[in-house]
């Protein structure tokens, strides 16, 4: 352990792809929230289409109503009627258009979520990584410390009985 060179983290390709899946995860986050942009504006379209055809028929309705205070033909007001059903079945496939809208709304919302929560578990995985590499860390710099500190012992100790070694033979 004591060549000077660090040891490598035994783990360190698993932690690299735990960090791409969180890499993965956050762009599948990015795209699910502009998929959702997508759909509400969609919505909003559809919504503002809705709106256009009940104002229409709230016009049309209006007109009606004048129509039958001044007084005027029965051909007329049955000719506005039919016209009046046709406004309405306008209205009521807007509104199915807005329905249909909603539900691709909702799904994207679900489809963002599960995302979220996708990456949310990952960065839990590579934070428990990252933790476990620190632990890793301290363990290994402890049993480095612990290694030269007995490689300076013994070389201590061989300096020592070489000098002593030297003495002796310097005495006979």
């Amino acid at each position: 352990i004591s060549s000077g060179k660090n040891p490598d983290y035994p783990l360190e390709q698993v932690l690299g792809v735990k960090k791409q899946r969180v890499d993965e995860a956050e762009t599948v986050v990015r795209e699910r929230k502009r998929e959702l942009e997508t759909e509400e504006k969609k919505l909003t379209t559809v919504k503002e289409a809705r709106d256009k055809v009940l104002e229409h028929k709230t016009d049309k309705l209006e007109q009606l109503r004048e129509a039958l205070d001044t007084g005027t033909t029965s051909d007329e007001v049955r000719t506005m009627k039919r016209y009046l059903k046709v406004v309405k079945e306008d209205l009521v496939a807007e509104e199915e258009k807005v329905k249909e809208q909603q539900v691709q709304v909702d799904q994207a919302e679900k489809n963002l979520e599960e995302a979220r929560a996708l990456l949310k578990a990952r960065r839990l995985e590579l934070d428990k990584m990252e933790i476990h590499k620190a632990e890793w860390w301290r363990v290994m710099k402890k049993e480095m410390r612990i290694a030269e500190e007995k490689e300076q012992d013994e070389l201590g100790q061989a300096t020592y009985l070489a000098r002593r070694a030297e003495e002796r033979r310097r005495k006979r």
